[in-house]
């Protein structure tokens, strides 16, 4: 698995420390997030899953927690939109350049809204997807949020 993606490479060029982690990625998995978690021996609510909704047809960006779920509600509202819903697996890959399973915030083809749940800020590090199924980046919450412009909000259900 190379350990070099665009991701890495975002994170890289924004000066940014993490540090990369590998996992034996369970296609089958019944949550791919908690799976992620239970593999890094890792808190779920440190282990962010990152998803990809459209809020009144755009497409947005949204971090929570391994072991929660987004209300869709709480989503539009904070980007200032009426309805959200998760877009279709193949749009967001298309959207993202990233295969589901191995979507990362960072260095996704282009530059969409982004929103981490809040309750993730509280951590000292967090991780998150690195672009490739398998690996997880682990970094500071504020790094993450600043790397990307990520708007800080309750989101979860």
């Amino acid at each position: 698995m190379s350990k070099a993606t665009p991701a890495t490479r975002a994170l890289s060029a924004a000066g940014v420390a993490f540090t990369v982690h590998t996992y034996d990625y369970d296609p089958d998995a019944e949550s791919i997030g908690l799976q992620a978690a239970s593999a890094l021996a890792e808190d779920p609510a440190r282990v962010l899953k990152t998803l990809m909704a459209l809020v009144d047809g755009k497409p947005v960006c949204v971090i929570v927690p391994s072991d929660q779920e987004v209300s869709m509600k709480k989503l539009a509202a904070v980007v200032s939109g009426k309805s959200a819903q998760m877009m279709k697996p193949p749009e967001a890959e298309r959207v993202t350049g990233f295969k589901v399973g191995g979507i990362s915030p960072f260095g996704q083809r282009r530059e969409v809204p982004t929103v981490i749940e809040q309750s993730a800020m509280a951590h000292d590090r967090v991780y998150v997807n690195g672009g490739q199924r398998g690996l997880q980046l682990r970094l500071k919450p504020r790094d993450l949020c600043d790397a990307i412009k990520a708007i800080a909000a309750d989101v979860v259900a």
